[in-house]
């Protein structure tokens, strides 16, 4: 089994170490990256990153919030290693478990009480200056204003067919997973993760009837920048990409790639948005 961090969280000391002495005492492999192993002083077999580590073992514990849980989703996407998400932070959406209820996630997994989800990859690309941009996203592309206070105009292609101009302070390209995260902020509809389908939300649009769209999985969003004078910047899965000039376009569309996630006996989407949301009805 493999363990990875966030190595800026110093809160994952005690976490990592009592993963590794739990999975060495079931009298199984540990392995980890340098910098993990470092963290929290493990003496174990070291993969020099999230890529090659994912190749090495049968399951990969990932230790840290939903950011924590997107580096790594990126980094060894492709890959049918599944993730167990601990979560170290607050919400987390993506993180399966609570480092306080590690010892019996870890029981879970050995006694076989579990499922893999797989889940969707978003795909960006684009010619703009001064290189091509190809990535991948797990929860979301975004498209907004820079640093200034004022509108920016997009125009949006589905599928080679105009949708129609935004006005506003950017737009949301969201998976399934991503639909709890920046666009569910934004106003955006909350969707199961394995569904088949894409949301487009825009940000602060001038015109109310540009409300969020959700689009065929297999649909091809060109986002073109129809500003001329304002900063626009491209983001995924919240980490700034690139910054775009007039008439620069992001094609938008589903990865052939994935990544599968371990979900535990007993847990459900359904319970996770009770839990994380605080919905409650007059009976519950």
């Amino acid at each position: 089994m493999g363990l990875i961090g966030n190595v800026e969280k110093a809160a994952q000391f005690g976490p990592v170490s009592l993963a590794a002495r739990l999975i060495s005492g079931a009298g199984r492999q540990v392995y980890s990256d340098p910098a993990t192993a470092r963290l929290a002083g493990l003496k174990t077999t070291l993969c020099r990153d999230a890529a090659l580590l994912a190749r090495e073992v049968d399951l990969l514990l990932v230790f840290g919030g939903d950011g924590t849980i997107l580096r790594v989703a990126r980094q060894i996407a492709g890959l049918q290693t599944p993730l167990l998400g601990i979560n170290i932070g607050s919400l987390g959406f993506l993180t399966a478990v609570s480092s306080d209820q590690l010892p019996h996630a870890l029981e879970q997994v050995w006694e076989g009480r579990f499922r893999f989800e797989a889940r969707a990859l978003l795909e960006v690309s684009s010619r703009c200056k001064p290189r091509p941009i190809q990535q991948s996203a797990l929860n979301d592309v975004v498209v907004s204003r820079g640093a200034g206070s004022r509108l920016i105009e997009l125009d949006v292609h589905v599928d080679g067919d105009l949708l129609t101009r935004y006005r506003c302070d950017g737009l949301i390209v969201s998976s399934p997973t991503g639909s709890t995260a920046y666009s569910l902020a934004a106003g955006g509809a909350v969707i199961f993760p394995t569904a088949a389908v894409l949301a487009l939300t825009p940000i602060c649009p001038h015109t109310l009837s540009n409300r969020a769209l959700i689009l065929p999985q297999a649909a091809r969003l060109d986002v073109t920048v129809a500003s001329t004078k304002l900063a626009t910047m491209l983001s995924v899965d919240g980490e700034v990409v690139s910054e775009l000039a007039a008439g620069d376009c992001v094609r938008i569309r589903r990865s052939r790639r994935a990544v599968r996630l371990v979900q535990l006996a007993g847990s459900s989407f359904c319970e996770t948005l009770r839990r994380k949301l605080h919905w409650r009805g007059a009976t519950m």
